[in-house]
């Protein structure tokens, strides 16, 4: 396959290529300027470079497309970094001591210690009768307000400081879809689970511009040193002006505008609108922002606003992910929706997609139960019949437990499914406590989604796992968890060339930009990743460990270097 642009700027070549067109994989790729212009044998290809062709020899490692993660949150992601904030996630940490030392040699920001990253699944001294404490956090630091946000993003853990700023005390009632985690004496505890968690976060001074930029210049230099040309931020606008001190609101949302574009932001970024604090929706919220909230203009290739985000439930690690059977120890969950029952929360959750789907919007959905999922499908078919748009490529956001009947009717309808095999790697022990070995070995069903024409993409969610998605590759793969290595699920596996589509193509498709981005055959945009060794035919366990040697966006090197490089 060629594209006759002359002489290329670039050939490599004696690799393993992986086109993402397909299973096709090739020896060979030439670039002219920031397109592809061919890909296929060396010896098809390597006669196309000339006297100033740039020629590299692979030596057999592995290209891949410019990863697409295709959900993350980069303001969020990058404000809970170091040095804006204190990581308290595994391996940095394994103890409600660790966690102590850690916030006691902390600099503050803006007056406070925030931090990020804790699991209670790797906290060695942590169980369900031993759960982290405000009294933890008060013996590193009473007088500095303290809050740390758990791995998933849907738990805080704060100070007794934190608490008293908020004014929450034992007679603070619960707020809608929320939960202040109390002892026997219903004192607060210092957790606060999903909606609760805004009682602190309103209270966090704002970061300022500096600050923002910082944490875009962070996500930039980690993502880039991943592989990744593209993201999207799942959750930008007026909702996450109070989260994290607004690295989810407007501001960093026209900030990242104003950088995105080859010269300085150099990532190809797409949004979806969050119009309700994070973990939550409400039907006020998107009638009064849906025709009100202007967003920035698109920038060509590297800046889209496509639709907006929603949360229908929790996650299953708080038992707040809303499923038709109980977890272990009873319950089954909530719909995160403001409401006072489940009847009005689902025709308000029936309301908000059609809404947005009238006005043109592509709409992602955070949901994770199973009831829940049936739900928000079933919202997505009802919306699209009453309405009809051609191709509207709505997409439910993590999936964890689809039901076949949902699947399939994702599949017919052409709607998407967002995966992150990351968090079943992270999480998949504990979920077997919580849900029992049939439910927890099936959670993000990837090849029975495939299977059904479920067009899946692959991506961290990060801050929720760190976005080095060979490792979420490895346990599409081999679907073994991070605490055990214990298999999960292994009738869901899917192959390894699947598992780089649904982090590339699929991604772009999407971004609405299939046509121009996310494989590497001529005429499409030169946005790759060279790694430091091969990924296929070799030991799967080790896909995770593979380097990156270098990220190429828009044909320009943005890290690392090309192995050995010369003239023909």
């Amino acid at each position: 396959m060629a594209r006759d642009l002359g002489a290329p700027d670039l050939v490599l070549t004696n690799g393993q290529i992986v086109t993402a067109c397909g299973d096709k994989v090739v020896e060979a790729m030439a670039v002219s300027g920031s397109l592809v212009c061919a890909a296929g044998r060396d010896d098809d290809v390597s006669p196309l470079a000339g006297p100033r062709t740039e020629v590299v020899d692979l030596d057999g490692r592995t290209v891949v497309p410019g990863i697409n993660d295709s959900h993350m949150h980069i303001g969020y992601f990058g404000a809970v970094r170091p040095p804006l904030a204190v990581d308290v996630g595994f391996p940095a940490v394994r103890s409600i001591a660790d966690v102590v030392d850690a916030v006691r040699s902390a600099r503050p920001v803006n007056g406070w210690v925030k931090g990020n990253g804790w699991d209670i699944g790797y906290l060695e001294d942590a169980h369900p009768e031993r759960l982290p404490n405000r009294n933890d956090l008060d013996a590193a630091t009473p007088d500095i307000p303290v809050a740390l946000r758990d791995f998933s993003g849907h738990q805080l853990w704060a100070n007794s400081r934190a608490l008293e700023l908020a004014g929450i005390d034992e007679d603070t009632p619960d707020p809608p879809d929320g939960v202040i985690v109390r002892d026997h004496d219903r004192r607060p505890t210092g957790l606060l689970r999903e909606a609760a968690g805004a009682l602190v976060d309103r209270h966090v001074p704002p970061l300022t511009d500096a600050e923002l930029d910082q944490a875009l210049d962070t996500v930039r230099e980690i993502v880039h040193a991943e592989g990744i040309t593209s993201v999207t931020d799942a959750a930008l606008g007026p909702g996450g002006n109070a989260f994290e001190g607004g690295a989810a609101g407007e501001r960093l949302l026209q900030r990242l505008a104003e950088r995105a574009g080859p010269e300085d932001f150099a990532l190809r970024t797409t949004v979806l609108l969050a119009f309700s604090p994070p973990t939550t929706s409400s039907l006020g919220d998107v009638t009064k922002h849906l025709g009100s909230f202007v967003p920035p203009p698109e920038k060509p290739g590297w800046f889209r606003v496509a639709g907006i985000k929603l949360f229908a439930d929790g996650v299953p690690p708080n038992k707040t992910a809303w499923m038709t059977q109980q977890y272990a120890g009873g319950g089954c969950g909530c719909l995160t929706i403001a409401g006072e029952t489940d009847g009005e929360r689902l025709a308000d959750l029936d309301t908000m997609i059609e809404l947005a789907h009238e006005a043109g919007h592509q709409i992602g959905v955070h949901v994770t139960g199973d009831r829940a999922i049936d739900a928000t499908v079933s919202a997505f078919v009802r919306a699209q019949n009453l309405s009809p748009r051609p191709d509207p490529r709505h997409y439910v956001i993590h999936a964890d437990l689809a039901s076949p009947e949902a699947l399939d009717l994702l599949a017919v309808y052409g709607f998407g499914a967002s995966m992150q095999p990351a968090i079943k790697w992270t999480i998949a022990d504990l979920m077997r406590d919580m849900l029992g070995r049939e439910r927890a070995d099936y959670q993000w069903p990837m090849r029975s989604a495939l299977d059904a024409g479920v067009r899946v993409t692959s991506s961290s969610d990060a801050p929720i796992t760190f976005p080095n998605w060979r490792q979420g590759v490895e346990t599409a793969v081999l679907r073994k968890s991070k605490a055990t290595g214990e298999v999960h699920g292994p009738e869901e596996r899917i192959t390894v060339l699947e598992a780089i589509r649904t982090f590339t193509i699929d991604g772009a498709w999407q971004d609405r930009a299939e046509n121009w981005k996310g494989s590497l055959v001529p005429g499409m945009v030169a946005d790759y990743c060279v790694l430091d060794g091969r990924l296929l035919g070799t030991d799967e366990h080790q896909i995770a460990k593979t380097p990156i040697a270098a990220t190429v966006v828009d044909g320009r090197l943005v890290f690392g270097q090309f192995p050995g490089a010369g003239r023909p």
